[in-house]
């Protein structure tokens, strides 16, 4: 028997209760590629809440609430196993000494969601229930969903089938639904019902399948109900993860923890690209960003070389595959930029002209050319590097004809479409680039960080044509690099303050605001040796650093607030990118400070580092207040503790010259340190540190492990005489 109806927009409710207050604690979050599941600690959805199954950006499912007997289930324990499986356990509050019901809700979330529920009669009677599993969808945009501004749109109907219920959407062109069966079950508007009879000591079980419908075709389940979890693609994929990650000894128990966690969260945000099958690309974090984006991911993998060189690979080689060819207004693609990110909703803001790219971004094109020359420091994959040169040079032009917008020789954004972001580095918020006091600067801006990395690009790409032999090209690439060095030292440089302007305005005026982006330029090396110590003093002085890491805004400039997202709060791997600029200007002290600052707010984290935290300082709180939205698992945030120790061992291979920088500034308080399994120069090799002693092993024949702290990079000039 089929029913059918049609209303207009809005989820079917079919609970009229309402809705309950969501147990304390974190939310429990489940990935797997792009899809994802966010619910509270019961294992309920709720759709008032920033909670639902995720598909392709859309939230296909916004209510997922089980009932016994119409009583809500009493939370024992969530049990994590894998970043794509839980398992969450409640009883049932019982209604005699003789009952004791146990609710177990086993979840796999990819492809749609598989729920096995099991009720255990752990009592000496006998107990009849009805069990009722609410379902809904309002099949909102991930974002309205993030924001809380989810309105009615578009048509859903409902169709059912005995034991199976059928969400639809319509909206334009858009034709989504969402299947969602069990067996056993008894399908009504908004629920799938169950009766159970249990003797005692007896157990009730059944599978819910969720399946995602698209333009008529359901997809496939990842978690097929008649096949072992265990050999599941996502299963497999974890298994040779964990034993091709290296193997970390350290008597530091937190220390252990963060860096198993980090490398967890970052083998559970890889995606796999289908159009190549052999590149795994890094996505932002969890669960709003599930998604490629420029900077982050390329930041991300560059921060995680250590763990894994093929996820840098992946990311420069889907980048590449997807890098702008012409110009459009609306998109802001042009000629050789790299995208920002990558989105599938029905609210991305590009959908409606037919795009799911956008390019609105001005650091990831040069943070491009600079992880193609750290790839090639590493001598990993060199044939494959070398084949994405061309895709190196498209991003050096796309800088002198595009990011240079006035030819002064800086590179500047501003947006061509009101739907864009008005700010496109990485404060990307409305507010984030401001003068010291609180005033908002006008576009085109010039940010100081982004010219760092067009440094770094000019000297990657010299390093490149010094290899290749090219006298030529050497030269007019270092001379760009000495230009562009130049003229940020005598533009940016307020000698008055003792820092870097953030950026230069639409009227090229100093932005005087004191914040954490010149210590990008520390670790680009575009920084003057005789201004490096004041800026250094100035990141580790008390309106900066907090303890735990270094704020985005100074507490002395005006538009300073440690809960903002921007402008005073601390973000984990933009103090980890400080911390490795101090340290190659050999603020040894000053970088181990804020290394081991960012290893403990992980310890307090429980080994996992959010996106931001606020930016209160130690001394006022015992540990770093969470920032209410923030994502997590983040994967700049997972790679900070990675990059972190690398800063800390002063580990900076330059392969292509058979040299390896070596020289820990190790802090004593974490012990002896062994690592095995570190890809090198295409082999596996162990480092040890202990007290005096630091080795590395089984380098490749030829190689010289150089023991003293390698310096900002410089371009590489042409062999004379």
């Amino acid at each position: 028997m089929t029913q059918s109806s049609t209303a207009a927009a809005g989820p079917v409710q079919a609970d009229p209760e309402e809705e309950p207050a969501a147990p304390a604690g974190q939310p429990v979050t489940l990935v797997e590629g792009s899809t994802f599941a966010v619910s509270g600690r019961s294992g309920d959805m709720n759709a008032d809440g920033p909670e639902g199954l995720f598909f392709r950006d859309v939230r296909v499912l916004s209510t997922w609430r089980l009932r016994l007997d119409d009583r809500p289930l009493q939370v024992l324990a969530v049990l994590p196993q894998e970043p794509f499986r839980t398992t969450f356990l409640a009883r049932v509050q019982p209604q005699s000494s003789s009952t004791e019901l146990l609710v177990e809700r086993r979840r796999y979330v990819g492809e749609g969601m598989r729920e096995d529920l099991r009720v255990r009669n752990l009592g000496v009677a006998p107990v009849a229930a009805r069990l009722r599993l609410y379902v809904a969808s309002d099949f909102a945009d991930l974002f309205a969903v993030k924001e809380s501004r989810v309105r009615e749109r578009g048509e859903i109907s409902t169709s059912l089938d005995d034991d199976t219920i059928v969400l639809g959407f319509r909206s334009g062109a858009l034709d989504l639904g969402v299947r969602i069966s069990a067996r056993g079950a008894q399908a009504r508007r908004g629920e799938l019902a169950f009766d159970l009879l249990l003797p005692p000591h007896s157990d009730w079980e059944t599978t819910v399948m969720v399946t995602p419908v698209v333009d008529g075709e359901e997809a496939q389940p990842t978690f097929p109900a008649d096949r072992p979890v265990e050999e599941s693609h996502p299963a497999e994929r974890l298994r040779r993860w964990r034993a091709a990650s290296p193997g970390v000894e350290t008597g530091d128990v937190e220390l252990r923890r963060t860096l198993a966690q980090s490398m967890e969260d970052l083998g559970a945000l890889r995606l796999f690209d289908p159009h190549d099958p052999d590149s795994v690309a890094v996505a932002a974090g969890a669960p709003w960003f599930m998604a490629l984006f420029g900077r982050d991911s390329l930041l991300s993998s560059y921060m995680a070389l250590p763990l894994d060189p093929t996820l840098a690979l992946g990311t420069m080689k889907t980048l590449a595959r997807m890098q702008g060819t012409k110009v459009d207004p609306l998109t802001e693609e042009q000629p050789g930029r790299i995208l920002h990110e990558t989105r599938l909703g029905a609210d991305f803001p590009l959908s409606h002209g037919g795009g799911n790219v956008y390019y609105g971004t001005v650091d990831a094109t040069p943070l491009f050319v600079v992880l193609l020359g750290e790839l090639r420091r590493w001598s990993i994959a060199s044939q494959q590097v070398d084949a994405l040169l061309p895709d190196v040079d498209r991003a050096l032009d796309w800088i002198e004809q595009y990011g240079d917008r006035d030819g002064d020789g800086f590179v500047e954004y501003q947006r061509s479409t009101e739907a864009g972001l008005a700010n496109q580095g990485w404060k990307d918020s409305w507010d984030g680039i401001n003068f010291s006091d609180g005033t908002l600067a006008e576009t085109p801006i010039a940010l100081c960080e982004v010219q760092g990395y067009v440094y770094s690009a000019y000297v990657a790409r010299s390093h490149f044509a010094y290899l290749a032999g090219d006298d030529a090209a050497t030269q007019r690439w270092a001379d760009k690099a000495d230009a562009i060095k130049a003229a940020f030292n005598k533009q940016f440089w307020l000698p008055d303050r003792g820092w870097f302007a953030v950026a230069l305005d639409g009227h090229k005026l100093p932005v005087d605001a004191l914040t954490s982006n010149i210590g990008h330029c520390l670790w680009t090396g575009i920084i003057d040796d005789d201004k490096a110590a004041r800026v250094a003093e100035h990141l580790m002085s008390p309106e900066m650093f907090t303890g735990w890491g270094v704020r985005t805004l100074a507490s002395s400039m005006g538009r300073y607030n440690p809960m903002s997202y921007h402008n005073g709060s601390v973000w984990p791997h933009d103090s980890v990118l400080v911390a490795t600029g101090l340290m190659r200007y050999g603020f040894a002290a000053e970088a181990q400070r804020i290394g081991t600052g960012l290893l403990d707010a992980a310890s307090q984290f429980g080994g996992r580092l959010p996106e931001l935290f606020c930016g209160f300082d130690r001394s006022e709180y015992p540990s770093p207040v969470p920032y209410p939205t923030s994502c997590s698992p983040q994967a700049w945030a997972a790679a900070t503790p990675i990059q972190a120790m690398r800063m800390l061992l002063r580990l900076e291979p330059r392969m292509p010259r058979d040299e390896v920088w070596f020289d820990p500034a190790w802090p004593a308080r974490y012990g002896r340190l062994r690592i095995d399994g570190l890809p090198l120069g295409g082999r596996r090799v162990a480092l040890v540190v202990d007290g005096d002693r630091a080795e590395l092993e089984d380098l490749p024949e030829g190689v010289e492990a150089i023991r003293r702290p390698r310096p900002p990079l410089e371009p590489s000039r042409p062999e004379r005489g």
